[in-house]
């Protein structure tokens, strides 16, 4: 099968994530999108995140009766510090009838280039990159002018939302209608995540 596969700390997963999944499903031909839950993003050893277990429940929740759509927690089990040209070995080894494609913002396309190992990555695996706010179009051009593995999906939906402000919405007891799924909410308001 052709998978792509959309990497996050979802803390917590939102609109944004399923509808660029949902739409990658489709503008690029592949059987499943995989939302693969992470441990700590190497770049980001500053922020503390939510259990393992809360971030996976929540985006199971978040794809759950959304065809070709799931969740997968494997990257939580594997050594750590986790590094995606690491998992995407993993992933090749352990299921190799797949193809797997890597989906990423285009604000994380433009500094690919720090990734560990990035040129090992386009090696094996296409770049699917939909567009980010903020990101200019002509940087995410240039990058996919130079490597065919690169392919820019540009009517993606673009879409302002992201976990950190859904966090401080949560701390201020602002509404999430529209944010997150209902299952979700409800899952974030049984824990009580993000209140402190």
């Amino acid at each position: 099968m052709n998978i792509g596969c959309l990497f996050g700390t979802f803390d917590p997963p939102h609109a944004g994530h399923v509808a660029i999944a949902e739409h990658m499903l489709k503008a690029c031909a592949l059987d499943q999108v995989w939302l693969v839950v992470t441990p700590q993003n190497p770049f980001k050893q500053d922020r503390k995140l939510s259990a393992d277990k809360h971030r996976l429940a929540m985006t199971r929740l978040a794809v759950e009766g959304r065809p070709g759509l799931s969740a997968a927690g494997f990257e939580l089990d594997l050594p750590r510090p986790n590094y995606t040209v690491d998992t995407l070995a993993f992933m090749r080894g352990r299921w190799p009838y797949h193809r797997f494609s890597l989906i990423i913002g285009s604000d994380n396309l433009a500094g690919f280039h720090t990734w560990k190992d990035a040129e090992e990555i386009l090696a094996h695996h296409p770049l699917l990159v939909y567009p980010r706010p903020g990101i200019e179009e002509h940087l995410a051009q240039a990058v996919h002018a130079r490597h065919p593995q690169v392919r820019l999906v540009e009517d993606a939906p673009r879409m302002d939302i992201s976990s950190t402000g859904i966090r401080v919405r949560i701390r201020n007891w602002k509404p999430l209608d529209g944010l997150v799924e209902p299952t979700v909410q409800a899952y974030i308001r049984r824990h009580n995540l993000y209140t402190g």
